[in-house]
C-alpha cells in the first residue's frame, strides 16, 4: 500500500475488509461515507468494527498517520441509516495498549446516531 496516495491506501484496505466505500477524503480528518450491506433499519455494529479495525490496523503498521474519522453509513444514495466517530486519539490510545477493544468499540457506539441528516 505504500505505493499508493494515502487516501486511496485507506480506500483500497477498507474494501479489502467488505466496506463498500462510496466517498473517502482525507484532510485535517477523515470523511467516510459507506453503502452498507446490511441495509435494515439499524446498522450492523460487525460492519462498523471491521470499518474501526482497518483504521487501527493502518495506523498500528504505519500506513497512515491517525487523525479523527468521521464516518455514513448509507442504505442506497441520499439514504442516511446512521453516523459514527473514531477519534485520533482512541486510536492512538488503544495502540498503546491503555484502552482495550471493549472500552474502544464502547466509544465508538456511543458516537452512533441512527438515522437523520450525516
Amino acid at each position: 500500500m505504500t505505493d499508493l496516495e494515502p487516501a486511496a491506501a485507506v480506500e483500497e484496505a477498507l474494501r479489502g475488509n467488505g466496506i463498500s466505500v462510496e466517498s473517502l477524503s482525507i484532510d485535517e480528518s477523515v470523511s467516510l461515507t459507506y453503502l452498507t450491506a446490511f441495509p435494515d433499519v439499524e446498522p450492523d455494529h460487525g460492519e462498523v468494527g471491521r470499518a474501526v479495525t482497518t483504521f487501527l490496523e493502518l495506523a498500528q503498521s504505519d500506513e497512515w498517520e491517525p487523525t479523527t474519522v468521521e464516518a455514513t453509513i448509507l442504505r442506497s444514495e441520499g439514504d442516511v441509516q446512521a453516523t459514527w466517530r473514531l477519534e485520533a486519539d482512541w486510536i492512538q490510545a488503544y495502540n498503546d495498549y491503555t484502552l482495550d477493544d471493549e472500552e474502544l468499540s464502547q466509544r465508538v457506539l456511543d458516537t452512533l446516531y441512527e438515522g437523520g441528516d450525516a
